[in-house]
């Protein structure tokens, strides 16, 4: 298993780091398992944030007396420099510890700077100078936004999607970060949950500086990651073969999933139903044509186009035309005149 250092950070860690977002639809109990397993295997960076509910209080049964054993990063979406204490001081509750060693802007809008009249960066540079973050860190859905920060100099790392549909754009992303020695954490590795090759994914990964924080809810999912400390993965035809097809299928407009876009005026569920001919044709069909799924996307010719969601979505999507288009294909499906 290759080790990654994280830009100025000076973090070592294996390159198979654990995303804690999914653990919040878990108990306590599985997810306190999950979490010292993927320990015990050879994971030692743990991202969470303040916004995933229960997340970091999981983690912090999980590891509590352990801290000087592994890396806690943690987030806020705290839009000034009050709520921005308010939620670390919770976060370092909930996880046990006085410190965090990565604290991170939560899907910034903007490169935050001193002086721009946020307060946000001095805060987060006064917790630094009372010890309670080691490191400072953003995270960025727009491209445009993560470059502005990659230029800055002024974040020790930056969490941004990256996955083997990434774009030309992407990766010149990953390579600015590590011109300027900026610690590049790889989010949404599976696209949302889109890419359901494992070895595939972490094959692209080990090929750039990144460290892919890989969402994990199940065991069997864990066991897979955890896998790879065993064996090593490099790139061969057959995984080549596998990436050229889906990005052939998918590099086209698609929902990543993340949810920004919510609430919908019309009750849609658009992180799924916008994604829907996707998921139908890369997971058990099945589940995706049931009467509960045939009901939510019926939905959709409810939409009032309100465009709500435009403006929330990181990506720019067109998505009152993404969920028509989706419908239109799964009526298709269910009318039996497209096979998947």
């Amino acid at each position: 298993m290759k080790t990654i250092t994280l830009g100025k950070t000076g973090i070592e860690t294996p390159q198979n780091a654990f995303g804690a977002l999914p653990i919040q639809r878990i108990s306590k109990d599985e997810a306190v398992k999950l979490l010292r397993k993927a320990f015990d295997g050879g994971i030692t960076f743990f991202d969470t944030a303040r916004a995933y509910t229960d997340s970091e209080e999981k983690i912090g049964e999980a590891f509590e007396g352990m801290r000087d054993k592994l890396f806690i990063a943690t987030k806020t979406m705290g839009g000034t420099p009050e709520k921005l204490k308010a939620d670390l001081d919770t976060s370092l509750k909930m996880l046990k510890t006085d410190y965090v060693d990565l604290y991170q802007l939560h899907c910034a809008s903007q490169c935050y700077r001193p002086d721009d009249g946020t307060g946000l960066y001095e805060a987060l540079l006064e917790a630094k100078e009372q010890g309670k973050i080691r490191h400072i860190g953003i995270t960025a859905h727009k491209i445009g936004v993560a470059e502005e920060i990659a230029e800055s100099g002024l974040y020790e790392t930056l969490q941004f999607p990256f996955s083997y549909l990434a774009t030309d754009r992407d990766v010149a992303l990953v390579k600015k970060c590590e011109e300027n020695n900026m610690g590049f954490i790889a989010m949404k590795g599976l696209s949302g949950g889109l890419l359901n090759n494992s070895a595939a994914c972490m094959a692209f990964m080990s090929q750039f500086p990144v460290l892919p924080i890989w969402g994990i809810q199940r065991e069997s999912e864990l066991n897979e990651w955890l896998s790879f400390f065993q064996k090593d993965v490099t790139m061969t035809d057959e995984l080549k073969q596998i990436i050229v097809k889906d990005r052939s299928e998918m590099l086209d407009e698609f929902c990543r999933g993340c949810g920004y876009c919510a609430p919908c005026t019309a009750d849609i569920i658009i992180n799924q139903c916008a994604r829907m001919s996707q998921l139908i044709r890369r997971a058990p069909s099945a589940t995706w044509l049931s009467e509960h799924w045939q009901k939510e996307m019926m939905k959709i010719e409810n939409c009032v186009e309100c465009n709500l969601c435009k403006p929330r979505c990181p990506y720019g999507l067109e998505i009152p035309s993404l969920l028509r288009k989706n419908l239109e294909d799964y009526k298709k499906i269910l009318a039996g005149e497209i096979t998947v």
